[in-house]
């Protein structure tokens, strides 16, 4: 079922276990992303970032602006990423990964340089439902840095 309102879009994302960290549908609250906004009878999708609002479409229906939010959403590959793993130990990476392989798990695996570049994080993502297959390994993984 494609969702024709804001709150069938909610539902079907967390049916789906999208994330709405980058997203702002039904009225949650994000820090940096995109979002849905309902003023004087337009149906607006909006991108924020510290703090900064603007504008990227604006549709004079709720149908319209779901149907377009729908394939935005969709297209995103980072929109279904979960984050179970955070750490600095290269080895502790290699441990996660070798656990998802076991489990049959997709995931997608990243360094950033969280202390600099002699010293990076490695962040180890699952995708969709997979997320609550590993609500264990997101315990022993994911570190508060």
């Amino acid at each position: 079922m494609i969702p024709q309102t804001e709150i069938e879009l909610e539902t079907w994302m967390k049916r789906h276990c999208y994330n709405f960290n980058s997203y702002s549908i039904n009225g949650n609250a994000i820090y940096e992303g995109f979002g849905i906004d309902k003023t004087k009878g337009e149906y607006i999708w909006y991108y924020t970032e510290s703090g900064i609002k603007e504008n990227i479409k604006i549709f004079n229906t709720e149908k319209e602006l779901i149907a377009y939010t729908f394939d935005q959403i969709q297209s995103d590959k980072w929109a279904k990423t979960h984050c179970i793993g955070m750490t600095t130990s290269k080895e502790e990476k290699m441990e996660l990964s070798e656990e998802l392989r076991k489990r049959e798990i997709k995931f997608i695996q990243d360094e950033i340089p969280y202390f600099g570049p002699k010293r990076p994080a490695y962040r180890t993502f699952v995708l969709g439902c997979d997320k609550l297959k590993t609500k264990d390994l997101k315990r022993k993984y994911f570190k508060t840095l």
